[in-house]
């Protein structure tokens, strides 16, 4: 498997891909932004040729910076075969180099499966209250990063 930056075609295909690999319509959530002006720090994993996971996040210009975790997604073939842990290392590896202090991302509440993934990633959770609008609370997620 290859870890890599994505390119313009990968990006087209991410948002034909998502509803199908999350089984309802979060195309929205792949806005262009993410891959045009806060791209950089963006991956994508691919098997022979194939596109088969991708993180869409970003770094803030806060000093020091956090690594923000906006969208991650993995073909439903290649789920627990390590292409989340591949997306997330190298975005944090980007991030340590580029100086960020702490990494970030957020949740719904009840979204075990991905509780237990930050946890095993070395990854704090917090349930905030209110942190998405009155009544709409989110599982934070922070890992502090030595540089």
């Amino acid at each position: 498997m290859l870890t890599r930056a994505p390119t313009k075609a990968d990006f087209d295909q991410i948002v034909l891909m998502i509803d199908r690999w999350w089984a309802g319509p979060t195309a929205a959530l792949a806005h262009p932004i993410f891959f045009y002006e806060l791209g950089q720090a963006a991956r994508v994993v691919e098997h022979n040729g194939r596109l088969v996971g991708f993180l869409l996040g970003f770094m803030t210009s806060d000093r020091p910076s956090v690594g923000y975790v906006h969208l991650i997604g993995v073909d439903p073939d290649y789920r627990r075969k390590g292409v989340a842990r591949r997306l997330y290392e190298s975005f944090e590896d980007n991030c340590r180099g580029a100086g960020c202090g702490r990494l970030k991302a957020i949740t719904t509440t009840g979204n075990d499966a991905s509780k237990r993934f930050h946890e095993a990633m070395g990854w704090k959770a917090e349930v905030v209250d209110d942190y998405a609008g009155i009544g709409r609370h989110r599982l934070v997620f922070t890992k502090e990063l030595s540089t």
